[in-house]
């Protein structure tokens, strides 16, 4: 179709040749990451092939009635023999557009033997990232060894998220043969002939070298057809990051103790049949059965955060075994019985994780219930959350017995001063940049690697820690009171009137209402005290631009890891984070993030004298999850010597249980 285009557009009605297109064979119909020598059947001991759940097939489980996988449903089971990544033809340029697959849908998608074949044949990358990375970094590499000039393709814009990056990340830190981005565009709607932006996509392109590039934002967030051009689009020139973006290095940061064991995301269920009503929560004994309250609590999601909380309870069993449910709250177990296990045993059979069987085999449990979370919110009645994706970044304090979702992040700390720095603009500016954004909607993400254990907190006075805390209690407590006095009142519905009174757009009919319903004028001049008081806390200006914010951030995160190296660590909940870091409390008061805690001889753990237990020593030091290099790693240690850590750590590098981050960087 193209090419008739073009020839009639520059012959005008003269016919074209036949044929239209001759066969250069040059295109090929064959997959583009993966080649093997042979598929075989999988078969058991008796040689009779193997068989799984086809992963879509349903029926109504007799009892309930709801959709539960149906096990006649088979499909065989298949593996590759000896796969390898495909080979690709000669080319000047490589331009495409890959298919759209999340990391962690593959398996389902692809089926396990597709899936396991990818991941022999592909060691380098990580087995989170999405389908189109295995594209993009295929093409990184030729263009990087001279095989080809440059690359151009089209993927989702969740390439700066964590798993993609790390992919654009490895070609752009190879100190050898970096590749740089000449262009990019990271976030573009994807619209169709009505004008709806069904996707959102990023587009790159690379070149051989270290080498600026041209970067361009979309001024416009949605897209009209027959609309383009300059004026849609801002340009900047620099060195482009592997998060797309120019100024601050934001992939430059790394985590921080003083954050650790404090943040996680919400509960995940792996099964509907957990959540109920307060009359099935009744029917269940809640109210009748003494204990069961401590095992059907609240339970909240984004929407309920965002809109208005549908008053949903989720059954929590975590610590019990089946024997004890049956036997204490035998409605209960009849109902996950019916409910859970069904749907359980089916995704196991389809899936080879180690996961599905997990969850199968504890199907009474949630598939992530969150363990390390759970003793962070001892003993605190409240704790603060946010919304993992959402259109306006906000944070908000929940009872302690509340259970959050898989997509709230949660933060077991009550300490209304938190609440504040989180709150303000400068914690927000960082959120979104270095978050990045997911979604048809295109919202900001909340990752808790990146947006979270990174930050850097200020180091305050108690006066000036008690002035934010102060209005942060003033936030929470307006928003709060505004939506408990109007039914129908969202978080969303004020965040979108407070945004046009900044910028001061006028307000439709419903906005107004709004407006007078939340007292947004009031919430506005709260947040704007909360963005001058934090600010104020790390002594710096109230009016500085997001690009200066996030540089003074770099700065300070760089900072403060060398003092956490030194052994100085500003913990932000030091009464739990101590004991759990193996250290002697310090005597004596200390403010919570005013003074620093030196990890002296006396706290560190000697370093061993022979090679196992070395080796065994950094293997739990990165179990901890933070990245870490040879000085940091031999700051926790007695007499470590920088050479024999570093040695240590390229061995289980090579073993298979480190991961090299570039930098003389590894993490788990």
């Amino acid at each position: 179709i193209g090419y008739l285009q073009w020839h009639f557009k520059t012959r005008g009605n003269a016919q074209p040749s036949e044929p239209v297109l001759k066969n250069y064979k040059n295109i090929e119909n064959r997959d583009a990451i993966l080649a093997w020598d042979r598929e075989e059947l999988v078969c058991d001991a008796a040689g009779k092939p193997m068989t799984r759940w086809d992963g879509h097939t349903m029926k109504a489980h007799p009892v309930t009635g709801r959709a539960v996988p149906d096990e006649q449903a088979r499909e065989e089971m298949v593996r590759y023999v000896r796969p390898c990544p495909a080979a690709w033809p000669a080319a000047d340029f490589i331009v495409g557009n890959p298919p759209f697959q999340g990391g962690k849908d593959l398996r389902d998608v692809l089926g396990d033997g597709y899936a396991k074949a990818l991941w022999k044949a592909h060691p380098e990358m990580p087995g989170s990232a999405d389908l189109v990375m295995y594209w993009w970094g295929m093409a990184a590499d030729r263009v990087r060894r001279g095989k080809a000039g440059r690359f151009g393709l089209i993927t989702t814009n969740s390439l700066p998220q964590t798993f993609n990056r790390r992919v654009v990340e490895r070609h752009l830190g190879d100190a050898r043969a970096p590749l740089s981005l000449a262009f990019a565009i990271p976030d573009h709607p994807w619209v169709d002939e009505a004008g709806s932006a069904n996707v959102r996509i990023a587009m790159t392109v690379g070149i051989a070298g270290a080498q600026e590039g041209k970067l361009q934002r979309v001024v416009d967030p949605m897209l009209k057809p027959g609309q383009g051009g300059d004026r849609l689009l801002q340009p900047e020139t620099g060195k482009i990051a592997a998060n797309l973006r120019l100024g601050a290095d934001l992939t430059s940061v790394g985590p921080l103790m003083a954050n650790e064991w404090l943040c996680s995301p919400g509960v995940k269920l792996h099964g509907a049949g957990f959540i109920v009503t307060p009359e099935q929560a009744a029917f269940l004994g809640l109210g009748t059965r003494p204990g069961l309250e401590d095992h059907i609590l609240d339970y909240r999601n984004g929407r309920d955060l965002t809109a208005r909380p549908r008053g949903v309870k989720v059954i929590d069993l975590f610590g019990l075994e089946p024997r004890d449910i049956q036997a204490r709250f035998p409605e209960v177990y009849q109902w996950i019985l019916e409910r859970v296990k069904p749907e359980r045993d089916g995704r196991a059979e389809r899936s080879s994780t180690a996961d599905a069987k997990e969850y199968a085999r504890k199907w009474w449990l949630f598939g992530k219930p969150r363990s390390e979370l759970r003793p962070a919110l001892e003993g605190l009645e409240r704790y603060i959350a946010t919304v993992e994706t959402a259109k306006h970044r906000l944070f908000m304090f929940l009872d302690a017995r509340t259970r959050p979702d898989n997509m709230l992040v949660a933060l077991a700390s009550e300490d209304a001063a938190v609440l504040g720095v989180l709150s303000s603009r400068i914690h927000v500016v960082w959120a979104i940049a270095a978050g990045g954004r997911l979604g048809f909607g295109n919202d900001p993400r909340y990752n808790k690697t990146r947006c979270f254990d990174p930050f850097p907190f200020p180091a305050w006075s108690d006066e000036v820690k008690a002035r934010v805390g102060d209005l942060a209690e003033r936030l929470d407590a307006h928003r709060k009171r505004q939506q408990g006095q109007n039914p129908g009142l969202t978080m969303t519905g004020m965040y979108n009137v407070l945004e046009k009174l900044k910028t001061g757009e006028a307000l439709t009919a419903k906005e107004r209402a709004d407006h007078e319903r939340g007292l947004v004028s009031v919430l506005l001049d709260i947040h704007r005290e909360l963005d001058a008081a934090v600010a104020g806390a790390y002594g710096w200006p109230a009016d500085l631009s997001d690009e200066e914010v996030l540089a003074r951030l770099v700065a300070l995160n760089h900072e403060r890891r060398a003092e956490e190296a030194a052994g100085t660590v500003r913990w932000l909940r030091p009464d739990y984070q101590i004991p759990k870091a193996g250290l002697a409390k310090p005597k004596g008061s200390q403010a919570e993030m005013d003074v620093g805690v030196a990890a002296g001889a006396a706290g560190k753990t000697p370093w061993p004298a022979n090679l196992p237990d070395q080796v065994q020593a950094v293997r739990r030091l990165l179990a901890a999850g933070r990245p870490v290099d040879a000085d940091l790693a031999g700051s926790a240690f007695k007499r470590a010597k920088r050479a024999r850590v570093e040695e240590v750590l390229q061995t289980l590098a090579a073993m298979g249980q480190a991961r090299p981050l570039g930098g003389g960087r590894y993490a788990r």
